[in-house]
């Protein structure tokens, strides 16, 4: 076909540029198995374009996947009307976004048996999924998710913050949890296809970012104590705000030292699903005492500190910063990671060890990380009673440095000479 014929099936759309990597691609209730409905659908495939370079792939979307072959090694669906609703932001209050789920457009789907490999994902309407009463995740807990964020950039272009930190981590998981995995290629072409297809749902600048939550589960049906007979790997988005409802302002915690999240040997260095459940009854009852949140101890010697419910925990003395080290029972938050490169870029020294609780009663400064809060500065710690506070005014200097830093790099307003960010130029 001449390339001119070739032009005209065209859709031009958008493309793909990462300006430090290219990522190739990749009936009864009780047996009711795991099913999406969907509207009407029309075969998509990624867009594609005539030119290829070392750092930049060029895209145009086309109408009929039978017309080019996908690019990728996982075929899309999408519906007809995917090209014009993609076309304009969403219809909602964008100033007032909190941290809640806003159901989206489409939602990405990929499965395999025990002991097989992830292939075949397709784009799917965004709506309700049915699983077997007796699926491994809902009997059995066998379940891992992931999370990250999508920024829109001044230019309409949107990044992706080291998405293969979070394929690498998800796949850890997995291995704890005897569940099969999507290669990192294949994860971060899923979260590449499916921010695109919601990108009208990405925020404009300064205004939130798109949540990216993969979960991956065992969605098989077993009854007996085993891993899953098959596994879904999935992907939904939300645009949302900041996490705690206190903003950037400080928050508040409190040491819950009778209650634990984590046991030597246990799971809580790896993202499951039930790490979370567990933490539910001490965060409960903090925020109906006025608190934003626990701070857990080590279950051993209940004196050191480990994690807040869902973010990691510094601790500013001079210019010596310290943070939990990673020993198993402590997430290995990306956040956590990136906030600690970044620091020591800045001339901070980073100590990564046991601290003790007592070191809260003489910080100057105390902040957490994590995805949903990026950094959020702590204005109290309650502990056995004794409150000891850091400050009424935001973020301490150090916090604020290291947040200016880190969010800056993340919205690209400033060069990312760490080469973390993946771009999704739109067109």
């Amino acid at each position: 076909m001449e390339s001119n014929a070739v032009l005209a099936t065209l859709q031009p759309n958008y493309n793909i540029l990462s300006p430090s990597r290219f990522y190739s691609s990749s009936s009864s209730a009780a047996t009711t198995f795991l099913s999406v409905f969907y509207p009407q659908r029309t075969r998509f495939s990624p867009p594609q374009y005539l030119k290829l370079d070392k750092q930049v792939l060029a895209f145009a979307s086309c109408r009929y996947a039978h017309e080019v072959k996908s690019p990728f090694k996982n075929a899309a669906v999408l519906s007809d009307s995917y090209s014009s609703e993609a076309s304009e932001l969403a219809d909602i209050e964008w100033d007032n976004l909190g941290f809640g789920l806003l159901p989206t457009d489409y939602m990405y789907m990929m499965k395999c048996s025990q002991g097989g490999n992830f292939s075949k994902g397709e784009l799917q309407r965004f709506g309700n999924i049915e699983l077997n009463p007796s699926a491994g995740v809902l009997n059995y807990g066998q379940g891992l998710f992931e999370g990250l964020k999508a920024y829109r950039k001044e230019d309409g272009n949107i990044l992706l913050f080291r998405p293969e930190e979070n394929a690498l981590r998800m796949r850890q998981g997995a291995e704890r949890m005897c569940m099969p995995a999507p290669t990192v290629d294949q994860f971060v072409e899923a979260v590449k296809e499916t921010v695109l297809a919601n990108k009208r749902w990405v925020p404009p600048p300064g205004k939130g970012s798109l949540y990216i939550r993969p979960l991956l589960m065992g969605s098989g049906a077993v009854l007996g104590l085993a891993p899953a007979p098959e596994y879904t790997f999935l992907i939904y988005v939300s645009p949302v705000g900041n996490y705690f409802k206190e903003g950037v302002a400080p928050i508040n915690l409190i040491v819950e030292h009778e209650l634990h999240r984590a046991t030597p040997g246990g799971t809580g260095g790896v993202k499951t699903i039930g790490n979370y459940a567990a933490v539910l009854k001490a965060q409960s009852a903090a925020k109906a005492k006025g608190y934003s949140d626990v701070l857990y101890l080590d279950c051993v010697h209940k004196k050191y500190l480990e994690e807040v419910s869902s973010c990691n925990i510094f601790v500013v003395k001079g210019d010596v910063i310290s943070t939990p080290a990673i020993k198993g029972t402590i997430l290995p938050g990306i956040t956590r990671k990136s906030i600690i490169d970044v620091a020591r870029s800045q001339g901070f020294q980073v100590e990564e060890r046991f601290v003790p609780v007592d070191e809260l009663l003489d910080a100057d400064e105390v902040f957490c990380t994590g995805t949903a809060v990026v950094v959020s500065p702590v204005g109290s710690i309650t502990y056995k009673g004794k409150r000891v506070s850091y400050g009424v005014d935001g973020f301490g200097a150090v916090a604020q440095q290291l947040y200016s830093v880190l969010t800056r790099l993340q919205m690209g307003l400033i060069d990312d000479k760490m080469d973390w960010t993946v771009e999704l130029r739109i067109l």
